[in-house]
């Protein structure tokens, strides 16, 4: 692999994706990681830290020089109804940024990591989307997370065909697995055990372990086909279904009750309008409610074919999610 350098290294997959590359015989002071700030973890197990932000193309550019790959992870995960200003700028500005600073320094491969959100979502629960299904903007134009996203994508392939540069895109669904610091990805499963999941939602997610992700970004560096996306899920399953596999691991009680889709979504407005006046955060924002009554269930044989994208049991998934988060916060 030479010499890399990981966008988002402190992140979810960015932190396994380190682990992935030092088990993959990469020396840690062959990696460099680009972040907003020092962090004393990684430069003790070796890495070298660059601060600087996504948003600025300078910082970027000497980041990229002398490496071989680079591997642009950074992003932000928020549901706000609000956030699609901030969202664009560090998604799509970013993402251009860190093609054009590759294509500047020389480097000749970006693998990116999106999201299965800008393609993998329906109204149907029969529909399992792969790479060719089309952007879905008419549900994701109101999330603007995954707005952002779609946006992102398209301006990763346009910098690509501007540049020369190879982009390779992962697209995972939800990330579980242990090492969640933020609660990017696995913060629902922590309303779980802490019994602030009301009602079981009408949709359908899918979701995967993060580890297993991480492997198979490092093998995009090598196997991916430039301008492609590459799908990876463990598990197509209904909402009421997590949720009860969730109480065989945890031992706490699913809901039971169903609540109207649009009773629901009322209920979500209703509560919204009230914290907003209150200056303060609903338990259970809006667009999130929204998602969860949407079917996010994709197919991951292309990533199995051309990554050798392996995904573990999910039973052992969820244990390992539960039980680092038993550990974290004392549950």
């Amino acid at each position: 692999m030479g010499n890399v350098l990981v966008t988002g290294g402190t992140g979810f997959l960015g932190r396994h994706l380190l682990d992935a590359l030092t088990a993959s015989g990469v020396s840690p002071g062959d990696v460099a990681v680009f972040c907003r700030k020092g962090d004393p973890e990684l430069t003790a197990a070796g890495h070298e830290v660059i601060e600087g932000s996504v948003t600025s193309q300078p910082h970027l550019v000497e980041a990229c020089q002398g490496r071989d790959v680079v591997y642009h992870l950074a992003g932000r995960v928020d549901r706000s109804p609000d956030a699609l200003g901030n969202l664009m700028h560090v998604h799509v500005e970013g993402t251009r940024n860190a093609i054009l600073a590759a294509a500047e320094a020389g480097v000749p491969r970006v693998v990116y990591a999106s999201t299965s959100g800008t393609i993998g979502v329906s109204r149907r629960s029969k529909d399992v989307l792969n790479e060719d299904a089309p952007y879905p903007l008419d549900i994701v134009r109101n999330w603007p997370y995954y707005l952002s996203k779609v946006y992102a994508e398209q301006a990763a392939l346009q910098a690509s065909k501007d540049t020369g540069v190879e982009v390779v895109m992962v697209n995972p669904t939800l990330l579980l697995g242990p090492g969640d610091d933020r609660q990017s990805s696995t913060g629902d499963v922590l309303k779980f055990m802490r019994r602030r999941i009301p009602s079981v939602p009408s949709g359908g997610m899918s979701f995967v372990d993060v580890r297993d992700v991480a492997t198979a970004t490092l093998a995009a560096a090598r196997r991916g086909r430039p301008g492609k996306r590459y799908l990876m899920t463990a598990a197509n399953w209904t909402v009421d279904k997590f949720l009860r596999h969730l109480e065989g691991v945890t031992g706490v009680k699913a809901p039971v009750i169903k609540v109207p889709d649009g009773a629901a979504r009322m209920a979500a407005r209703v509560m919204q309008w009230g914290y907003d006046a209150m200056g303060s955060t609903p338990p259970v924002d809006r667009i999130s409610v929204e998602m969860s009554q949407h079917f996010w269930y994709v197919d991951a044989s292309r990533a199995k074919a051309e990554l050798g994208f392996a995904p573990r049991d999910v039973n052992d998934t969820l244990r390992d999610t539960v039980d680092d988060l038993r550990t974290r916060y004392g549950l």
